[in-house]
């Protein structure tokens, strides 16, 4: 059974997902995963629905959203999952998801206006296969969509309207309100998270700043040494890149800078990383369980892809005029936590040994000829580039 919260609804108990299970929910607006939702949220649409209910009274009641990782194009083949409840058997829904294209929620999210049936039962949109599922008889309902700036992404319910047969319009006014306040609390929520990706992130690459590179890595360590996984921290630096700068401008060494950062991304993306620029032309890799050997796989698949690629090949957002520059090469330095770090060391060392070697061994690769990558500890390393995936 899905886990789920309960809350305190004057007499009744609110049923919501679990914090983490509505994480998915939320992924709008390039929406980070690394921000934990804030537990707020939950009690907050609880808190909402509480009061809907306050004003128009129901024997149960919902919030219903769509999944943004699953949405797709044509808006009818969406589902729309409950997100909280209340009322006889709501605990059997939350977390249940209903088709777009064959229920009133559905309806609501598609049309985007309000909907009320007096006879749920012999309404042509009406999903019987929810009260087959709970064993509860819905009579009249009212539906208010949800908007997330323009877009539809959810709906409110009321079942069952108390002390009447049907749903008025001042109750579909008032929805309307509450719906705008689930709106509001929803895009709050977002609006603070993108804040605070937006303060992770080195503007000009797009990759993760210094900053939030070491709380990365702390987090990364933490979870290694917890699990027993391996983890391999790789730092990279550009190879004579004064020269990009010096021969054709800063505008154009800004672009390289980008442009590698989007080499950088895919790669490590490609195996749940996380990419950083570390400062000017030095960057960091962390790839949470990657053993020494797959590291160094990563490390010359980016150096052999950094020297195969043209760069500022077309007009860029900083470089507007092609440069068609080739030949650029970088040095890696890689050390990981089985390999490298010894066990007894605290917490705090680890984290910081582990930089220090990846950072100490790119220098010994700089040292040694560049356009290498180099192990902590180990001579240098590099493989014919003609075996190299990618």
């Amino acid at each position: 059974m899905t886990p789920r919260r309960e809350a305190s609804l004057r007499g009744a108990v609110c049923h919501s997902l679990e914090p983490y299970k509505l994480e998915r929910f939320l992924e709008r607006r390039r929406a980070s995963r690394q921000f934990p939702l804030e537990l707020s949220l939950v009690e907050n649409l609880a808190e909402i629905l509480r009061r809907a209910n306050g004003f128009v009274p129901s024997e149960s009641g919902s919030i219903l959203l769509d999944d943004p990782s699953a949405k797709q194009t044509d808006r009818q083949s969406n589902k729309l999952t409950f997100i909280v409840a209340f009322g006889e058997k709501s605990e059997l829904l939350v977390g249940r998801a209903i088709p777009a294209a064959s229920s009133i929620a559905g309806h609501v999210y598609l049309s985007g206006e309000v909907y009320t049936t007096a006879e749920a039962s012999n309404d042509p949109f009406f999903f019987r296969d929810v009260d087959a599922h709970t064993k509860y008889q819905t009579q009249s309902l009212i539906a208010v969509p949800v908007r997330i700036e323009h877009e539809v992404c959810g709906v409110l319910e009321l079942i069952n309207r108390k002390n009447r047969s049907v749903f008025s319009d001042q109750d579909k006014n008032l929805l309307e309100v509450f719906a705008s306040y689930i709106s509001i609390s929803i895009q709050n929520v977002l609006d603070g998270r993108q804040a605070q990706e937006i303060a992770k992130r080195d503007n000009l690459t797009g990759l993760y700043n210094d900053r939030y590179l070491h709380v990365a890595i702390a987090d990364q360590v933490r979870l290694c040494q917890e699990s027993g996984d391996d983890l391999a921290t790789l730092f990279l630096d550009l190879d004579f890149f004064k020269r990009v700068n010096d021969s054709h401008g800063h505008l154009a060494g800004s672009q390289v800078l980008r442009e590698v950062g989007r080499i950088l991304r895919r790669r490590t993306a490609a195996v749940g990383g996380v990419a950083a620029r570390y400062g000017g032309d030095e960057f960091v890799l962390i790839l949470p369980g990657q053993d020494l050997s797959s590291a160094i796989d990563v490390a010359e698949e980016v150096r052999a892809e950094i020297l195969a690629t043209t760069f500022c090949d077309q007009p860029g957002e900083i470089q507007q005029e092609p440069l068609h520059l080739r030949g650029l090469t970088c040095s890696v330095g890689i050390a990981t936590i089985r390999a490298h770090v010894p066990e007894d060391l605290s917490f705090e060392d680890a984290k910081s040994t582990l930089l220090r070697l990846a950072d100490t061994a790119m220098y010994v690769a700089k040292e040694t000829g560049r356009n290498r990558t180099a192990v902590a500890g180990q001579p240098i390393r590099r493989r014919p580039l003609q075996t190299l995936a990618g």
